[in-house]
């Protein structure tokens, strides 16, 4: 057990200063992944910060959309009646994910944070750009059956795990925080990094920031949506692809259109381009189709994720024509848990 001071702060105010104070300090929420991390001695924090006394579990109404505190579990989340009711499409992406038990404890902020599942990103044996900048991407011409195929770089081909932040990037989230130079607000869409040629960080968080609310907007596609998420097992797996898919119609023609992807990248991957492509098109495969090929013409398969292309391209087409029939992908097993 690597040795580390522990802080409970009650503020807000208070959890930044003590960031600020210990470069080496980490946030601690529901520890779902951190304590992962530590175990495997991926990270060795001289400090953990326990923020689960700070007022930032509540979901509350704001501008005809809903703020969500940063300490608010995916369980609540997910079964939160306004969250059902208006926001479907995130609470089903929840569901999801995880298993119950690891979703009573998750954090909505935590869920933001979280680090690939890389293999190699986990063995501190072998070299990883992430874990260690500079050391090289052991998935390069390794085992790379789970990583990415869009946004990739030659420094690492990891990909984002959650499937709540491919609803909320798709919804056009806004995510909220703090720091030593006050608050602020980042798009969702700007939140998250692709790897470039510094794969170590993933958001574009300050230094001494801390993530105080996600703010959900008004329009919440709740008549035309589906996350649809192909993975390895039916439970308690990450995807390989995951499509939010989200539609306005005006009869059969389609008014608006989101789309976003997860399993396939650094970061969950929407294409406003596709989007923009669909819109004043009549909701029909051939649409969707040409949307697919539009968000996956840049796509790079590595030596063994090749399938990934096709995959995503049947799954887009899938989860858009299931939006635009109103009837969105079963996540009763999830429910019943």
């Amino acid at each position: 057990m690597n040795r580390f001071d522990y802080v409970r702060p009650s503020t807000v105010a208070e959890a930044v200063q003590a960031l600020g104070s210990d470069p080496a300090a980490r946030f601690i929420a529901g520890g779902t992944n951190l304590i992962d991390l530590m175990k495997y001695d991926v990270e060795r924090p001289g400090k953990l910060i326990d923020i689960t006394r700070l007022p930032l579990d509540k979901i509350e109404e704001r501008d005809g959309g809903l703020r969500i505190g940063a300490l608010v579990t995916n369980a609540a989340l997910a079964y939160d009646a306004r969250i059902r009711e208006r926001y479907p499409l995130l609470a089903d992406a929840i569901l999801a994910g995880a298993s119950a038990q690891l979703r009573n404890a998750a954090s909505t902020g935590g869920n933001l944070l979280q680090r690939t599942r890389c293999y190699y990103f986990y063995d501190t044996a072998t070299p990883c750009n992430k874990r260690e900048p500079g050391t090289g991407c052991s998935a390069i011409g390794g085992v790379d059956r789970i990583h990415a195929i869009l946004g990739t770089s030659e420094h690492c081909i990891a990909t984002h795990p959650s499937d709540m932040c491919v609803a909320l990037a798709a919804l056009e989230a806004t995510v909220r925080v703090s720091g030593p130079q006050g608050d602020r607000a980042i798009p969702f869409a700007e939140f998250h990094r692709l790897p470039g040629d510094d794969p170590a960080k993933d958001t574009n968080l300050a230094p001494g920031e801390i993530i105080v609310s996600v703010d959900l907007p008004a329009r919440g596609f709740a008549g035309h949506h589906t996350y649809l998420k192909l993975r390895d097992r039916l439970s308690y797996a990450f995807a390989l692809v995951s499509v939010a898919a989200a539609l306005e119609l005006d009869g059969q023609t389609i008014r608006t259109a989101r789309l976003a992807l997860g399993g396939v990248a650094h970061k969950p991957w929407r294409n406003t381009d596709a989007e923009a492509l669909l819109q004043g098109r009549p909701a029909t495969r051939e649409s969707f189709k040409a949307a697919a090929d539009l968000v996956l013409r840049e796509a790079k398969p590595q030596s063994t994720n090749g399938f990934k292309i096709e995959l995503a391209r049947r799954a887009i087409v899938r989860g858009l024509e299931q939006a635009a029939a109103g009837t969105p992908q079963s996540q009763s097993d999830k429910r019943i848990q």
